[in-house]
């Protein structure tokens, strides 16, 4: 396994953590506040994809897959997010709701969107992992068959902001 880069940040970092499990074949998520995003504080000196794994590990076991999908400013913080794949044995005890579909954020050309929704972040990093679990050998090694399928409407959508 290739050692993370290292990489600096002035300001607070967040990871924003969206547990995914699927649940027969319906996917859904899950989280020690309820089925919301987790948000954890992240610090200058760990690899953010590592500090995830390692707090997901220390609460429901080690994670099938952790994958980063997006970033934005929130307040005087940056917020990267993250699809955390966990077993569904993992999801015991705590809420969980299935994942519904939602519109995606859309931007201008050349700023963010006025505002993101947490179910549009997860919209996003779910497309992201369907078109990985595709094109990338080690998520679709990660992934079950079962997984892909229920990933398989969750598709890229173009850039609408150009003409």
């Amino acid at each position: 396994m290739r050692e993370p880069v290292p990489w600096g940040v002035e300001g607070p970092v967040r990871g924003e953590i969206f547990l995914v499990w699927l649940n027969g074949d319906r996917l859904e998520l899950a989280g020690p506040e309820g089925p919301v995003p987790w948000i954890v504080q992240l610090d200058d000196v760990e690899h953010p994809v590592a500090a995830v794994e390692r707090i997901v590990n220390g609460l429901v076991g080690e994670p099938l897959l952790v994958h980063s999908t997006s970033w934005r400013r929130e307040g005087p913080a940056v917020l990267l997010s993250f699809v955390a794949v966990i077993d569904p044995g993992q999801a015991q005890g705590m809420a969980t709701e299935p994942i519904h579909r939602a519109e995606l954020a859309r931007s201008e050309a050349t700023s963010a969107p006025a505002a993101i929704a947490h179910a549009q972040v997860l919209e996003h990093g779910l497309r992201h992992l369907a078109w990985l679990s595709q094109d990338d050998e080690v998520v679709a090694g990660r992934l079950s068959l079962s997984w892909r399928k229920a990933l398989a409407d969750y598709v890229p959508e173009p850039f609408r902001s150009l003409p």
